[in-house]
This record gives C-alpha cells, structure tokens and sequence, in this order.
C-alpha cells in the first residue's frame, strides 16, 4: 500500500470513528455494531498494508485516530458502568468487586476477618 492509499485508509478510519461516536452518544445497537465491523475491515487493511516509513500526514492521522478511539473507549465504559450500576439497583445486588483495606497485612486480617 503507498502512502496514499494508507492516507485514505485512515481518513475512512476517522469517518468510522467519527460515527461510533454518534452513535454511542445516540445509543444506536445497529450503529454500533456496523461501525464495529468497519473498524475491524480497516484494522485488517491497515495490518496487511506493508507500508515501511510513515510521512507526517499519515502519522498525524494516526494520532487523530489513536484519540478518537480512546475518547469512544471511555465513552463505551461509562455506559456499561452506567448499566452495571441500573442493574445492580434494579435486582438490589452488590457490585461482585469489594475492595478491601490494602497492603499485604491489611489484606491478611481483611481476609481473617
């Protein structure tokens, strides 16, 4: 792949990104799963793509990516937290996780206890 066509591979890849993010914001499941897929496909191009030195456009890109994902990363935990948190109020359970005192004798007697 030259570097135009790795260039256009990662401006879809921020389309793709761009609309995952509209559609956890709209809490779209068709959407989600379709741009899911996209990413997938790109992430298969971009693997496959043999591209030996990055130019400055495409790192750029790489970057914008890179944080884009991340942003929609933190937005997909918040809502699966969110509806951890409904469900656990709605069945009046716990969450499963409860951390203790720390450090090794703290957990010791923590565990002893």
């Amino acid at each position: 792949m030259d570097s135009k066509a790795l260039r256009e591979t990662l401006r879809h890849m921020l389309a793709v990104l761009e609309a995952e993010r509209q559609a956890l914001a709209g809490l779209d499941l068709e959407a989600i799963l379709g741009t899911a897929n996209d990413k997938q496909k790109l992430c298969g191009t971009l693997d496959g793509s043999g591209v030996g030195e990055i130019d400055d456009e495409c790192r750029g890109l790489l970057e914008a990516a890179k944080r884009l994902n991340e942003v929609n990363r933190q937005v997909r935990n918040l809502i699966a937290a969110n509806v951890s948190s409904r469900i656990e109020t709605l069945t009046g359970t716990g969450a499963v996780y409860k951390p203790g005192p720390t450090g090794s004798r703290a957990a010791y007697a923590y565990a002893r206890a």
